[in-house]
């Protein structure tokens, strides 16, 4: 429901007959949420949201015609709205779903690679992003970043961390990260390592984005890396993260260890190792 108490209205906008018939039926599952109709580009999109008024927006980004950041680039420009992106399983999609949320979009799920198998984890993470999109302002593209990030600190230069700030985050995650790390100075004498709910191959290019916008130095981690201060490492997607004290100095493990309460990563593995190690 919305804060009013509303059923959340949504538009689904794919070019797949598939998507469009597939992703209402994954969101019959909740009933505070009602798709109020389908869109197969975009074009047809923004002549929905003026006739139906939705809440939230579903989008695909690789459709013919009107494509997703040209849809995505007139509704911010037009009326802003809350706006989930579907998107697919590759180098590609993940190139495209991370200028999209650069264009404000609130967050993203992939497509299920096999529908049968997965379109129960994929529809409880839909619900979850969409209840969440409803409830949040819409932020406008560029808002968290810095006009000019400060000079990073050299790597050679860089000082073994004095704190650890270990991170677990999820839904409207990568808007909520992007305004974090922009607010901290290259000086920040803290280690940051963050779980972040996202799949394997987006991380890279996440970590490489929030690099670009802020000021301090963000990567995906590797096993052994060390906590330095003004370091950020982001959790690689389909790994865990530990962090360990070693007489070389403080670094990060990954493993593929089971999943734990159905995640890996897991924020719980890595906050029970700091709690362990750093006490």
């Amino acid at each position: 429901m919305t804060r009013d108490g509303k059923k959340v209205r949504v538009l689904v906008v794919d070019d797949s007959a598939l998507m469009r018939k597939l992703i209402p039926q994954m969101l019959e599952a909740a009933p505070s949420i009602e798709v109020v109709g389908t869109a197969m580009d975009g074009t047809f999109c923004l002549k929905k949201i003026e006739e139906l008024n939705p809440d939230v927006i579903t989008l695909d980004l690789q459709m013919p015609g009107m494509n997703g950041i040209d849809t995505l680039k007139e509704i911010m420009r037009r009326n802003p709205l809350p706006v989930i992106v579907v998107s697919s399983h590759s180098t590609e999609g993940a190139s495209i779903t991370f200028k999209a949320l650069g264009l404000g979009a609130f967050d993203f799920v992939t497509k299920p690679q096999d529908a049968t198998a997965h379109m129960a984890e994929t529809a409880r993470e839909l619900i979850a992003k969409i209840k969440a999109a409803a409830d949040c302002k819409v932020v406008r593209p560029g808002t968290f970043q810095n006009a000019v990030p400060a000079a990073k600190m050299s790597a050679s230069k860089a000082a073994p961390a004095t704190k650890l700030v270990a991170i677990g985050i999820s839904t409207g995650g990568p808007q909520a990260l992007e305004y974090l790390l922009a607010q901290l100075p290259p000086d920040f004498p803290g280690a940051i390592v963050v779980v972040q709910h996202m799949p394997e191959g987006f991380t890279e290019m996440f970590a490489r984005r929030l690099d670009e916008l802020c000021s301090l130095q963000v990567k995906e981690a590797q096993s052994g890396d060390l906590l330095q201060a003004g370091r950020v490492l982001i959790c690689p997607g389909s790994r865990h993260v530990r962090v360990k004290r070693l007489a070389m100095g403080d670094v990060v493990v990954l493993n593929e260890d089971a999943r734990v309460n159905g995640h890996r990563p897991s924020v719980d593995v890595l906050f029970v190792s700091a709690a362990e190690e750093f006490g």
